[in-house]
């Protein structure tokens, strides 16, 4: 599996934004898509292995970014459930980027991001952004810091949803002890998880969001797939949500595949004007942020960087010549 070179921890610029230009109204119309789930829960809740069942039942060839010291490799040929795997140690949220990127090239079909949490309170994660931000340019500011941290935060978010495959992603989740009545009708304490250790809100961006709690009960509190909703499950069989779910996303016209998308930016023979023409679809489909692998340097970019990096070198080939 392809490995994220050094250059990814070097600081770099977020993805420009530009204006929208078009805003004509089209019949809307539903399209096949891809997986977009969430897990949470507290320690030992069951997350990572019910990450990888569904991850399995969503595509026979996937991939999990591990940043819990190998925990989903222990559970490698159970039941059958086999995967590629690359550990992160430093949880900047552009390594996220680069790793999704090298994923993305690699060709997997689905991603297991295990957990998604390091990336907003591990080392390097966004909130150590922000701070090492306000001690550097800021006097200490964490306010004033967070205008670096957002724009990173926000890549790392948009490079998730627009990947070209399947995405599951593991939360931990902030643990709160509840006295509750056990089956003798006794109080007990008992860790509660209440909301994920990410960016306040971070589950609207996900089709399906499940909480897990410690004896392994599965609750979806939030799906726009009808079938799932409100869905609670002791012990949950992954495989169960993943055709669920892929009945579901299946359901509708042929959607753009984004590697067709990234094909036609990579053709060695596109002009200037075709990637006009590209940037101005990518846009339109909200594709920008498709992670991906500069072809010549390895370097993890972005789609519409990558056309607009592309179309900046044609133009002045055609200026030199």
């Amino acid at each position: 599996m392809s490995r994220i070179s050094d250059h990814v921890n070097r600081p770099a610029s977020p993805s420009a934004t530009e204006p929208q230009t078009d805003f004509t109204f089209a019949p809307a119309t539903r399209e096949k898509a891809k997986a977009r789930l969430a897990l949470m829960g507290v320690s030992g809740c069951g997350k990572t292995w019910t990450g990888l069942r569904i991850a399995s039942g969503l595509a026979s060839r996937f991939a999990v970014i591990d940043t819990e010291r190998g925990a989903a490799s222990k559970y490698a040929g159970i039941n059958g459930v086999t995967f590629d795997t690359l550990q992160l140690h430093n949880y900047d949220p552009r390594n996220l980027i680069g790793a999704l990127a090298a994923a993305g090239s690699a060709g997997y079909e689905a991603v297991l991001v295990d957990s998604l949490s390091h990336f907003w309170s591990g080392t390097d994660g966004t909130l150590e952004q922000v701070d090492k931000a306000a001690k550097k340019g800021f006097g200490g500011n964490t306010f004033a810091g967070w205008k670096e941290g957002t724009p990173l935060q926000n890549a790392m978010v948009d490079a998730l949803l627009s990947y070209p495959g399947h995405v599951v992603a593991t939360m931990r989740a902030h643990t709160e002890w509840s006295l509750q009545t056990n089956a003798n009708g006794r109080k007990e304490p008992v860790r509660v998880g209440t909301r994920p250790e990410q960016r306040r809100g971070v589950e609207y961006e996900f089709d399906v969001v499940g909480q897990m709690d410690t004896d392994n009960t599965l609750t979806i509190i939030k799906s726009r797939c009808p079938k799932l909703h409100a869905l609670v499950v002791e012990r949950p069989d992954g495989l169960d949500i993943a055709k669920t779910m892929l009945d579901w996303l299946n359901d509708g016209a042929a959607g753009i595949d984004p590697a067709a998308y990234i094909d036609r930016a990579t053709a060695k023979d596109v002009t200037f004007d075709e990637l006009g023409q590209l940037r101005t679809e990518v846009d339109s489909r909200g594709l920008q942020s498709t992670p991906l692998l500069d072809p010549a340097t390895g370097e993890a970019t972005t789609l519409a960087d990558y056309i607009r990096a592309r179309g900046i070198a044609l133009k002045a080939q055609e200026q030199a010549s």
